[in-house]
């Protein structure tokens, strides 16, 4: 087979280093200058691989891929950009792109992508395969350009549009349920329900009656027929958040449900039928639950077909600015402060912090610098004082378990207010002076918060 590789990149610098590269490692080069021309030398040469900027003048690199797919072309395609993103990332692996790069580009990378990418450009002139329905993807609610998640963005791109059920794994706080979101969004199912449901915080005598509903009478308290999350999401995605926290009873009817799509409601003897996708996700170490017999070891093999492992972000530091100046800008519009960021300083310790927490920690100290805040920039200042230290963990931040901004947000005015309380002796005028804001002002906020 030959070795022919296609450059499509408007920067002649990039294809002229490209070609030396490449040339010296064996293979013959040739290049375009923008997607239409491009396109028009895939049809007539059949390279073994395609290396395609994708921002490029004319035509850009993601709608030259969404035409090859069209035309039917088995070329694998490797997407090259300075200006990576979530969405072009998860758009280019869902339009069958064959590998992501980031520039500038590293030669080991470009290498080991070419050599595999020729492997599966011979295994697919010998085998006939069916071109996969790609639908176009749209998401922006992930934040992180780290190559782990670059990884992960890959991973969502290639599993979405399957039925293969799929199981998060990562600490608390890495952010499961965006991945869960993500998968839902970016499939065919996207136009279904997206039902969650976290089986931590759900009695396991009431769990049963939430996933598979129940009928009337079914039980004390059952005053009416209710259906289940399952009926629900019925066509759609159901995340199953926390599983390992599931009763045994209760793993033993889920896995009915992954074997035979079928269940009956508590009380009731009709069953119900379903076209459900679902995610799953966890923190807890399921093997080790195996071991000790609180987790089924056949359901664990049902769950994990796919498996996504989100890291805690000390080891993705990288993205740390990206999510800081997200988080920023939600809470400035929420409440109605303009803040521009950081100091270096400040932004110097944020980066260093193990966060603990993950992303969660992260969002709440953002949240409480922001409350805390006199001017455009965040400061060292704005920082609780054990950050400032860098030492460890502020725990009472940390605990804060809100889910919206607003519900973070007046968690942490209370927590803010409560800790000034006690640092001025629950002196009012103390603390309103400290916190630079008028006494009648700090009254109605204490009893807003319940804290009077």
């Amino acid at each position: 087979m030959s070795k022919l590789v296609l450059v499509v990149d408007d920067e002649q610098s990039v294809r002229e280093a490209l070609r030396d590269i490449l040339e010296d490692n064996g293979y013959q080069v040739n290049s375009a200058s923008n997607g239409r021309e491009g396109l028009e030398m895939i049809d007539r040469l059949n390279p073994v691989a395609v290396l395609l900027d994708i921002r490029m003048p004319e035509m850009d690199g993601i709608k030259a891929l969404e035409i090859i797919n069209q035309r039917g072309s088995k070329v694998p395609v490797i997407l090259m950009t300075a200006y990576g993103s979530t969405e072009t990332t998860i758009e280019g692996m869902r339009l069958g792109a064959f590998d992501y790069l980031m520039k500038p580009l590293k030669v080991n990378e470009i290498l080991d992508s070419l050599r595999k990418a020729a492997e599966i450009k011979e295994m697919l002139a010998q085998t006939r395969h069916e071109d996969p329905n790609h639908p176009k993807v749209k998401s922006n609610i992930m934040i992180g350009n780290s190559p782990i998640m670059q990884n992960i963005y890959k991973t969502i791109g290639r599993v979405s549009n399957s039925t293969a059920t799929v199981l998060i794994r990562g600490d608390s706080g890495t952010g499961k349920e965006l991945v869960a979101q993500a998968i839902h969004e970016n499939s065919v199912r996207k136009g279904n329900k997206f039902v969650k449901i976290n089986c931590a915080s759900i009695p396991e005598n009431l769990l049963e009656s939430e996933l598979f509903g129940h009928e009337k009478g079914a039980f004390t308290g059952a005053v009416a027929f209710k259906q289940g999350k399952f009926e629900l999401a019925h066509k759609g995605t159901i995340f199953l958040d926390e599983i390992g926290e599931m009763s045994l009873t209760i793993q033993a009817k889920l896995l009915r449900v992954l074997q035979e799509r079928e269940f009956e409601r508590v009380g009731g003897t009709e069953t119900i039928r379903i076209n459900v996708r679902i995610v799953a996700a966890t923190n807890k170490n399921l093997e080790r639950s195996i071991e000790e017999g609180t987790f089924r070891e056949d359901l664990y093999y049902r769950i994990n077909v796919v498996e996504v492992l989100l890291p805690p972000l000390k080891e993705r530091r990288e993205d740390i600015p990206a999510l800081i100046n997200h988080i920023i800008k939600s809470c400035s519009h929420e409440y109605n402060k303009p803040i521009n960021g950081f100091t270096r300083e400040a932004q110097a310790i944020l980066e260093s912090y193990d966060w603990p927490g993950n992303i969660r920690e992260l969002k709440n100290i953002c949240v409480r610098a922001v409350l805390m805040s006199c001017g455009p920039l965040l400061t060292v200042d704005d920082l609780p004082l054990g950050l400032r230290k860098n030492s460890r963990r502020v725990e009472w931040l940390g605990e804060i378990q809100g889910d919206s901004l607003k519900e973070i947000v007046a968690e942490v005015e209370r927590e803010v207010i409560l800790k000034a309380l006690e640092e001025n002796n629950w002196n009012r005028s103390a603390t309103a002076q400290a916190l630079k804001v008028n006494r009648s002002s700090l009254y109605a906020k204490m009893k807003e918060l319940g804290i009077i």
